[in-house]
């Protein structure tokens, strides 16, 4: 892995791009989409070893379907995809990322912290059952010790709190882009999701050895809101990705409205967000919003992320200091 001095020499992107914006500097989902691509394409131009984040949430697969369309277009190289398995996801969400993965021929690498989920295997633990910190390897100990000044003597096996999250989400994640060489990652991070990220650009230097091995964040639709992203599946990457399904904008009113010849399985849409879930997390701390799809209900005036752990959510700022997407 290049260090920190030499990194950024064979990387020629402009770290300001996209400085003091918002999704309204593009206001029509073409010029959305027109930004999607340019970025795509100069993070797979420019990186080496670049991967793609992948959660099967709807951002990452929007992600994902312009890495694949700008790789197909302008014959370059296919990037792996990460998925960062915490232990504590839906069922359904590793079902669809498997079938996507096979339909879409992506190689995943599984980023997992196989400490935390050795001991909570070994001793059946359920999620926010306890960990002793004694228990964990001398790496997991230095970050809950040393990095997160955490004094008490056992934690919570749980994704959405500070320390269940670092250790299961961003110590996986490094550890995955150290041993892979990783030195781009492709994020369907977004500017109006969250005020941590509101100041996001689309190229972002994550270059300090002590913290992440060092990389940049390609990060192609911040421009995008959460009405545009929903705009883009049902407009772009359904009807691309779906043959039987109609090219002129259909929106589904549920599970039961879809073209004839087309199940839910064939579309490339977790079927949570069917369900009423508008932000996918961990499944014990994650509700859905509402009885109707995401793409139906009111995105406006009211929270995206609103069903997600609030003790996490407060944290974001220093998570993201520490790595977190």
């Amino acid at each position: 892995m290049s260090n920190q001095t030499e990194f950024p020499e064979y990387v020629d992107v402009d770290y300001t791009a996209g400085e003091g914006q918002n999704p309204g500097d593009y206001p029509r989902i073409e010029d959305k989409i027109e930004k999607a691509i340019e970025v795509t394409k100069k993070g797979l131009e420019e990186y080496e070893n670049p991967v793609v984040m992948w959660t099967g949430g709807k951002d990452s697969t929007l992600t994902l379907y312009f890495v694949l369309e700008v790789a197909d277009q302008f014959d370059l190289e296919l990037p792996d995809a990460v998925f960062i398995d915490h232990y504590q996801h839906f069922e359904e969400i590793h079902d669809f990322v498997d079938r996507w993965a096979d339909e879409w021929g992506i190689d995943v690498i599984y980023a997992r912290n196989e400490d935390v989920g050795a001991y909570a295997e070994e001793h059946d633990l359920d999620p926010g059952d306890d960990i002793p910190v004694d228990a964990l390897n001398e790496q997991n100990t230095h970050h809950v010790r040393n990095i997160l000044e955490y004094e008490e003597d056992t934690f919570p096996f749980l994704l959405d709190t500070y320390v269940g999250n670092h250790l299961l989400k961003t110590v996986a994640l490094n550890r995955t882009l150290e041993e892979h060489d990783v030195d781009g990652v492709l994020s369907g991070v977004r500017w109006d999701e969250q005020e941590a990220r509101a100041d996001e650009t689309f190229f972002s230097p994550r270059h300090d050895p002590d913290i992440y091995p060092p990389h940049d964040r390609i990060q192609p639709i911040l421009q995008f809101d959460e009405a545009a992203v929903w705009e883009a599946f049902w407009q772009f990457v359904v009807p691309d990705t779906v043959d039987a399904f109609p090219d002129d904008g259909y929106v589904p009113q549920g599970q039961d409205d879809l073209p004839d010849g087309v199940s839910q399985e064939d579309i490339p849409v977790s079927p949570k967000y069917f369900a009423g879930f508008r932000s996918l997390g961990s499944e014990v701390s994650t509700e859905k919003s509402d009885e109707e799809p995401a793409w139906l209900q009111d995105l406006e005036s009211t929270t995206e992320r609103a069903g997600r752990a609030q003790d996490k959510e407060d944290l974001m700022e220093r998570l993201r200091d520490l790595g977190y997407m």
